[in-house]
């Protein structure tokens, strides 16, 4: 495997440009009778979002269980249905969510009675009904997620009667059956105690390994995982334990957080896989309490969950410039440098909203600052495409993707080359376009079932790199 490892770091300074605007609140939601931990005092956690016939919905994790809360009027947030967690009380801490096809995956951390549980929402805003509530492949699990185009669930720091997983794989083509198919803690170079998160997309792992690092890996054999990439806490700046991140549509740039008091987050360059870097730092006001939780990344922008910070939303469009443009302080809690306040961010929703949840406030619903471009996943028309692989900005297009046999390309800007590149750095193909084409289309089918990268050259001198799939 060729080393990735050996990449010149660009140490930049956290960038501030100008004053960020404060987001505008919408709706709020709170039920003052749900207790908080004995932790943290935290009585919510995770925040997910769903929709369903034309209405939209907030999904948060409580002490109690999971609350499905209606935000298609986010001036009056109504809570439509509530299912009790195998665990609930003071002792529960996290909780976490995903979604495939009209299913919601719900997860807890704590707690011998905890359990997978699979709720069907197809018959919201009426009710919400548990189909699959059970141990039988593990008891607790810290995160979820599941890759969409392969109904692969991936979960994270496994527990159950079994023993101890860093990392578990399951086959849920039924969605209310699902299948085991292996627990992994190596990777590359990092034998990992737990993945504490992971982002994936069409079987490649973004896997955040805690104190050990940080690894890419390929599940396409999960008999035979291969790592692409990994990044151990001496190989790259203001290291701590490596938490949660998330990828851009367009599979270029991944905002990466540690989740350490004083550690800013890392925004890192995929764009040319001969020189992996990191090309810039996220942080909020330097503080040696900041602490960031949770980054998702939409479109353009990368919304954070930040603790006592609140939510802070960063154009990431220049990997090299990365620029905090909005927040809201959620938290009225002074930074004692422990953990409360925001904990997650949901941006995904059809009509551009974004949610956010309060480890002690509960639900805020706030107004969009760009338009949605990855809300392929709904209830209404199910689609094979997870929402993070949506492929379209405003003057570019590369579908289908996944692909099988054609690729095609459409620009408002002339094409004059595009070059096929594998995961691993490999130029496969290049291709010069004599003749200007703003519309073309390449033959995939000789190559290989894999992740590759396409890279787009214009006319006018810009490149732009968006990633694949390729289907045998």
């Amino acid at each position: 495997m060729r080393n990735f490892n050996t990449f010149v770091f660009l140490i930049l300074a956290i960038r501030l440009m100008g004053q960020p605007d404060q987001l505008k609140l919408l709706g709020h939601w709170r039920d003052s009778s749900i207790v908080g931990s004995s932790a943290y005092n935290n009585a919510f956690n995770e925040v997910w979002g769903i929709w369903n016939k034309g209405r939209e919905y907030a999904v948060i994790g409580s002490t109690y269980g999971t609350h499905f809360i209606d935000i298609t009027d986010p001036g009056k947030p109504i809570e439509v249905a509530r299912v009790a967690g195998g665990t609930s009380g003071p002792q529960v801490i996290h909780r976490d969510y995903d979604d495939y096809q009209c299913y919601l995956y719900a997860v807890c951390d704590e707690g011998s009675r905890s359990s997978l549980q699979i709720i069907d929402f197809s018959q919201l805003p009426q009710k919400v009904t548990v189909v699959y509530d059970s141990n039988e492949h593990f008891i607790r699990s810290h995160n979820i997620y599941i890759d969409i185009p392969k109904a692969r669930l991936y979960t994270c720091a496994e527990g159950g009667a079994n023993g101890f997983f860093a990392l578990g794989l399951y086959d849920i083509s039924d969605p209310v059956k699902p299948q085991f198919i292996g627990h992994y803690n190596r990777f590359g170079g990092i034998t990992a105690g737990h993945v504490h998160d992971a982002f994936v997309r069409n079987d490649t792992a973004y896997l955040n390994c805690g104190n050990d690092g940080f690894a890419i890996v390929d599940f396409r054999d999960p008999a035979l995982p291969r790592t692409l990439y990994t990044l151990k806490p001496t190989e790259y700046p203001f290291p701590g334990y490596n938490h949660s991140g998330w990828l851009t549509p367009d599979g270029s740039k991944y905002v990466m957080a540690d989740e350490t008091h004083g550690a800013p987050m890392k925004l890192i360059d995929f764009s040319d896989w001969d020189d992996v870097r990191i090309s810039g730092l996220l942080g909020v006001n330097r503080s040696k309490l900041e602490i960031p939780h949770n980054p998702l990344v939409s479109c353009d922008y990368a919304y954070v969950a930040y603790y006592y910070d609140g939510v802070q939303v960063y154009d990431i469009r220049n990997p090299d410039a990365p620029e905090r443009k909005y927040y809201y302080p959620t938290s009225k809690i002074a930074n004692k440098g422990s953990y409360e306040g925001a904990w997650g961010v949901y941006p995904f929703f059809p009509s551009g909203r974004i949610a956010v949840a309060d480890m002690q406030d509960g639900l805020f619903i706030f107004e969009g600052v760009e338009q949605p471009c990855n809300t392929v996943r709904s209830c209404d028309q199910i689609s094979q495409t997870d929402h993070a692989t949506s492929q379209i900005d405003s003057d570019l297009l590369i579908s289908p993707n996944p692909v099988r046999d054609l690729i095609q390309i459409r620009s408002i800007k002339s094409i004059i080359k595009v070059e096929i590149i594998q995961a691993q750095g490999q130029l496969l193909k290049s291709i010069q376009y004599p003749v200007r084409s703003e519309v073309l289309e390449i033959d995939a089918s000789s190559f290989h079932q894999g992740l590759y990268f396409v890279r787009i050259y214009s006319e006018d001198g810009s490149r732009k790199v968006r990633q694949i799939h390729i289907l045998d």
